[in-house]
């Protein structure tokens, strides 16, 4: 099938020109489910270009008849961090005008909804349907007026307007996708939220980050942390609702690379996903491992950063994605310390137990800048 292809106006630029995004959107001749996808929020994270390239490839060659719903599919969601360089290098993880991060600047209801208690006490009597029809009515009532801030004389600054256009096409989604890697080098995992822990399972990735407080500035918290306030105060009532709604960020690899293998994983997860809930319906999925796949998740304050404690090189550092015990060496600093002696070399050990989660590209380092991360694995698994 082919898709409806519609661009949507994001910014004009001192020089007249206009950045656009541009969405895809498969619809299929069944009623069914809304899926939002996007890529490439933060400049250097590319990998879900290819991931979405290939999504619209294999969705061209289904008919209408076997979606069930609507999939959307937005690469190069951010044009501006895209497009943003430093030498030969991508950058784009902050707004250049503001210093923000791209992704801790969305609009997130929850912080809005003052009445949640009320609208809950007058839903008691109503179907689990009727009442998430009610809710997405407020959700969209009060998005609106950031347009009125918009047109106003004053308007708005832009990360406001970005995230305006960008929150405007996942609204009424059922089901979204973020896709990331690292800005540096990194494996491939997910992020997730409680309660949703068994639909991670269908994109067959073998570690997750469970986010179990949100803060609702970042692009998934964003989505669906209203709606977990809205199940968490229904259960105070005596009415335990889950919503088939779900949000996901996949961090697929590294940076400023299009690795075949994570774009492969990718591709395989998300269409397996798709077709676990019910949007698509196509031969051989969901795939019969679905249900058994192992995930480890741990929660995000088990993610170790480590920074380096001398100015240096980085060297026998070890591999992504290597285990590591605690005190063992995880890297050395080859040190040219300008006191009249030798070089030296610092062992630097981890403090416990874990998985090479993610490096820095940079071999070279000051002091107390960024080395890489360990997931210390006090593990549970779903």
């Amino acid at each position: 099938m082919i898709p409806d292809i519609s661009t949507i106006p994001l910014v004009q630029l001192a020089s007249g020109d206009r950045l656009h995004l541009q969405v895809y959107k498969f619809i299929g001749a069944n009623p069914g489910k809304k899926a939002y996808i996007q890529a490439n929020l933060h400049g250097a994270e590319i990998v879900g270009n290819a991931v979405i390239h290939q999504l619209i490839e294999f969705l061209m060659t289904v008919d209408n008849t076997d979606i069930a719903g609507q999939i959307w599919l937005v690469p190069v969601c951010n044009p501006l961090s895209t497009n943003q360089r430093s030498h030969y290098f991508s950058t784009g993880r902050y707004n250049i005008y503001d210093g923000k991060d791209w992704n801790r600047i969305f609009w997130d209801y929850e912080k809005e909804c003052e009445d949640l208690e009320t609208f809950v006490k007058s839903q008691l009597d109503l179907d689990q349907t009727t009442i998430r029809q009610n809710y997405l009515k407020k959700i969209k009532l009060s998005f609106e007026k950031l347009l009125e801030k918009i047109n106003s004389p004053s308007s708005v600054p832009l990360d406001e307007l970005y995230r305006y256009h960008l929150q405007s096409s996942c609204l009424d989604a059922d089901y979204v996708i973020d896709i990331h890697s690292s800005s540096n080098q990194g494996i491939d995992y997910i992020y997730g939220f409680r309660g949703r822990e068994e639909s991670a399972k269908a994109f067959l990735l073998d570690y997750g980050i469970l986010i179990d407080k949100c803060d609702g500035i970042t692009f998934d918290e964003a989505f669906l942390k209203s709606w977990l306030a809205l199940e968490d105060s229904l259960a105070e009532h005596g009415k335990p609702i889950s919503f088939d709604i779900e949000s996901w960020t996949l961090e697929l690899g590294s940076g400023m690379q299009m690795n075949p293998e994570s774009v492969a994983k990718g591709v395989l997860g998300i269409k397996n996903y798709l077709a676990q809930k019910s949007l698509l319906s196509i031969p051989g999925f969901p795939l019969a491992e679905t249900g058994s796949h192992q995930i480890t998740f741990t929660n995000k304050n088990q993610m170790k950063k480590y920074y380096a404690p001398a100015g240096g090189m980085i060297q026998s550092r070890l591999d992504l994605g290597t285990f590591v015990n605690s005190g063992e060496r995880l890297y050395q600093i080859l040190s040219f310390n300008k006191k009249g002696e030798l070089p030296t070399l610092i062992d630097v050990n981890a403090e416990q137990s874990g998985l090479v989660f993610d490096l820095s590209t940079n071999h070279c380092v000051n002091q107390a800048e960024y080395v890489l991360t360990i997931l210390e694995l006090e593990t549970q698994k779903t």
